[in-house]
């Protein structure tokens, strides 16, 4: 019995830990590691596919998207429900937000 109550005990406290801990809030809540996009895996450092590089998968209009200003020589793109964020020169991912950020204000 004494070491069911233990047991339990120990399920509380760390539930509770878990609970205690400060959810992301914000953009942060937004932000990804990794996502799916034409039926491939990609992660911050991948290689974005060429297609995503042309002027047709610019997003300009990045205010109006809850997106931040892209870093300098970067530009927002939009791969399989997701904001990406990739380098001019050779489309690196360098950052990656789920596409409903979109609804946040």
């Amino acid at each position: 019995m004494r070491k069911t109550k233990m047991m339990l005990l120990g399920v509380l406290l760390a539930t509770a830990g878990a609970a205690w801990a400060a959810p992301a809030t914000g953009i942060q809540q937004y932000e990804l590691k990794e996502f799916t996009a034409d039926f491939t895996q990609f992660k911050i450092g991948d290689k974005a596919p060429a297609m995503y590089l042309t002027p047709e998968y610019n997003i300009t209009q990045w205010q109006q998207r809850n997106l931040p200003a892209p870093d300098a020589g970067t530009r927002w793109t939009y791969m399989g429900g997701n904001y990406v964020q990739i380098s001019d020169a050779d489309g690196t991912i360098s950052k990656v937000y789920d596409g409903e950020i979109f609804y946040h204000r």
